[in-house]
């Protein structure tokens, strides 16, 4: 078992930055994927980008590329998603879920473990 927890979302304006903290427990060895999702009311479930969690590749949604950055600390069991330039389109509850199997996936029912989500809210 798996348990995700997020933080570091919060208000910011347009054009600030913000970095998201996913803290792995339990199970770590294995998560073989960590990616981020968002959710806007009435909106799907979106997929914002994922990382290995023993070498580092990276896979990034086109609607942030160049914009958000994902990362990850093995010993700190931790996964970051640093945002920048943040417009309020990007405001939505941020998730963080893990993926217990190979390969890439951007849907969400390839995911296995999930945390509870953090608001980020873009002001204009």
């Amino acid at each position: 078992q798996v348990q995700l927890v997020e933080s570091g979302g919060g208000l910011v304006q347009a054009g600030g930055s913000l970095r998201l903290s996913c803290a792995a427990s339990g199970r770590t060895f294995s998560m073989l994927r960590v990616g981020w999702f968002r959710q806007a009311p009435g909106k799907e479930r979106e997929f914002v980008a994922a990382i290995t969690w023993s070498g580092g590749s990276t896979d990034v949604a086109n609607s942030v590329k160049g914009q958000f950055t994902i990362s990850r600390n093995n010993v700190q069991n931790t996964v970051y998603l640093q945002m920048n330039s943040l417009k309020p389109e990007d405001t939505a509850v941020y998730y963080c879920a893990a993926r217990g199997s190979s390969g890439w996936s951007r849907f969400p029912s390839g995911y296995d473990y999930w945390g509870q989500g953090t608001q980020v809210t873009v002001s204009s």
